[in-house]
């Protein structure tokens, strides 16, 4: 290329390109039109070139050609940057050059565990040893049981193995092809270190939790937190302080919690352990994190990113900064949400520099199998390796998707793609809050159909499954599996569906998630009580008044939205009694997570007298 311009427009029209060669000319001559007036006038330095690149595509491998005389002062500064080595330009050994440019290609596309797991299937050892299928010996021939091998596949069989192979290493321990899976992902996405996790972010939440926090630390946590955060809270004995999510109540949306919120909790709780958020949310919301977090910091605060929804943001500048670029100290990654690992294989990446890795493997290990599922390790490797060679192009590809298949719903003129004005809450509207496209929310209030009914249509006639829905919305997620025939056939349901012209319905909007009223109990001292058994109604089918001034031995989250209303230690108000029954009586069908049936009768656990007699109210404690 004979301009930084062309080569930066070539890596990111060609998503192929995996390494550049930038010639340090470029510093030279920059140096000499601006301080002396001579040579040619040029668009950037080496410096400023290489920074563009990595902003652009931080998984490109950069080396920089230098003059020979210059080594120290130019190495120096170019080795402290986002450089993978240099080349000098007297020297020109081109085929040297390709061996190393094509090794430090090769170590990127390299995928030791998933490499090795192969290899051993296919050694064809005799197994006497655990799982018992036996490689699905016992499956095969077996009139009960052999349409589920034929099913599932000859390799997911042989590659379910256990950990008394030595050769693939150990998860709780590792120290070979594991270990080195786990570096390659940490350069990839932009940590220090990284753990595998093979039962979902859920765990890798919890893990991080009762690695920060002792009992009574406090954490500050969005209330719109995954429900594995507020599992985490009970588990660690921590003091939680919540923070109220925006609402937007037009389409029963819940968004970020606004930043002048974060500071002044974080102003008013300087003693807190650890502060934890959504980044993305379930609708793709994300926060403007760096002044978040480095207000947090100041006060010493680790800030942990639940990015479950967001794995994919460190290959395309479309959605960086990631938090983890943001300053953050802890990320989790469900790396199966949007790329190519199998459901629950996930990630934990780590930034912190006071990290205490023997207490975070003793936590880790208290959560992980020591039966792990190896072929999910596999495809966490696998997945690193795609994303690392081609993530940027697949994710270039799915931008593109998505943004005709925004396009061609909003020209049937009855459903609408809601835009982030659409999706943003009042209180974050000057927030810096931006949106994740490839999260796609529809406004489907104009199709003359239920959202339940909607979903049973494009379910049952056009074979289509959709991500979530609100009373008025419906969510449809794009990821890198996405393609161009599935784009079609969603548009060919939803333009047959609007030219069937019915009559809008009227949609009864879901009720309002009451605020946080406040905690008299520590939530892990409630909910190990023994509690009872109290009706949400009375004798008449009414709502029962008496359990308001009550304490929640349990978690009830209804879901959708899935934030909790009531956790353990929590004051239950009659605002939360009637919204709850409301929910029960609702159009929208909810799950309501927590609620016992006994009998017909909708019931929630609660703390006794001889209970709360035998606790210490959190307003004497200290």
């Amino acid at each position: 290329m004979e301009t930084a311009r062309e080569a930066l427009a070539a890596i990111r029209d060609d998503g192929e390109i995996q390494a550049v060669i930038v010639d340090d000319q470029l510093h030279r001559v920059g140096d000499a039109a601006k301080g002396k007036g001579r040579g040619k006038k040029l668009q950037m330095s080496a410096l400023e070139l290489v920074h563009a690149i990595h902003e652009l595509r931080p998984e490109v491998d950069v080396y920089v050609l230098i003059a020979q005389q210059d080594e120290d002062e130019v190495v120096n500064t170019l080795l402290c940057e986002t450089v993978d080595g240099y080349f000098y330009r007297d020297d020109p050994d081109y085929l040297g050059w390709y061996r190393i440019l094509n090794a430090q290609l090769q170590e990127r596309a390299q995928t030791p565990f998933y490499d090795k797991l192969k290899q051993y299937v296919f050694m064809a050892k005799d197994a006497w040893h655990t799982p018992g299928h036996s490689s699905g010996d016992s499956l095969r021939g077996s009139p009960w049981a052999e349409d589920f091998y034929d099913f599932m596949g000859e390799h997911m069989f042989k590659g379910d193995l256990s950990v008394s192979v030595p050769m693939l290493d150990s998860l709780l321990h590792p120290t070979g092809i594991i270990e080195d899976a786990q570096q390659l992902a940490a350069k990839a996405f932009g940590a220090r270190r990284t753990f595998f996790a093979t039962n979902g972010t859920s765990t890798a939440n919890k893990v991080i939790l009762q690695t920060l926090l002792a009992p009574g630390d406090k954490l500050l946590l969005d209330r719109n937190c995954h429900k594995s955060v507020h599992h985490g809270v009970v588990i660690s004995g921590a003091l939680p302080v919540y923070l109220d999510s925006s609402t937007n109540l037009e389409y029963g949306l819940f968004g970020p919690v606004p930043k002048s919120v974060i500071f002044k909790t974080i102003e008013d709780n300087p003693d807190a352990a650890a502060m934890i958020l959504t980044s993305c949310t379930y609708d793709g919301l994300r926060y403007d994190l760096k002044p978040i977090i480095e207000a947090a910091h100041k006060h010493g605060i680790k800030v942990i990113i639940d990015e479950a929804w967001y794995g994919h943001g460190r290959f395309h500048p479309e959605f960086r900064p990631t938090a983890l670029e943001s300053g953050a100290d802890f990320a989790t990654q469900s790396t199966h949400k949007v790329m190519s690992a199998f459901s629950q294989a996930s990630m934990i990446h780590v930034n912190d520099a006071d990290f205490n890795e023997h207490v975070f493997r003793e936590n880790y290990n208290m959560h992980t199998s020591t039966s792990p599922q190896y072929s999910m390790i596999a495809s966490l490797d696998v997945a690193r390796r795609q994303m690392s060679m081609e993530g940027y192009k697949l994710l270039s590809r799915t931008l593109a998707l998505a943004a005709e298949l925004k396009e061609m719903i909003n020209s049937t003129g009855v459903f609408r793609v809601l835009e982030l004005e659409d999706l943003l809450p009042e209180e974050v509207k000057g927030d810096g809050v931006r949106l994740d496209p490839t999260k796609v929310t529809v406004d489907i209030s104009a199709c003359g159909y239920t959202v339940d009914e909607l979903q049973k249509l494009l379910f049952e006639r056009y074979n289509i499954q959709i991500e979530k829905s609100t009373f008025n919305t419906i969510t449809l997620l794009l990821t890198i599996g996405t393609t161009k025939s599935k784009v079609s056939r969603l548009y060919d349901a939803l333009m047959r569906i609007s030219r069937e012209t019915r009559a809008p319905r009227r949609l009864y909007r879901t009720p309002a998630i009451p605020h946080f009223t406040r905690l008299k109990y520590l939530p892990r001292d409630a909910f190990y009580c023994g509690g009872q058994l109290a009706p949400l109604l009375d004798e008449a089918d009414q709502v029962n008044q008496k359990l308001a001034g009550c304490i929640s031995a349990d978690q009830i989250v209804p879901y959708p939205p899935g934030i909790p209303v009531l956790v353990p230690g929590q004051v239950i108000t009659p605002e939360i009694i009637s919204y709850l029954v409301n929910l029960l009586r609702s159009q929208k069908q909810v799950e309501l997570h927590g609620v016992v049936f006994d009998g017909w009768l909708p019931c929630i656990r609660v703390l006794t007298e001889s209970d709360t007699a035998s606790l210490r109210p959190l307003d004497e404690a200290g």
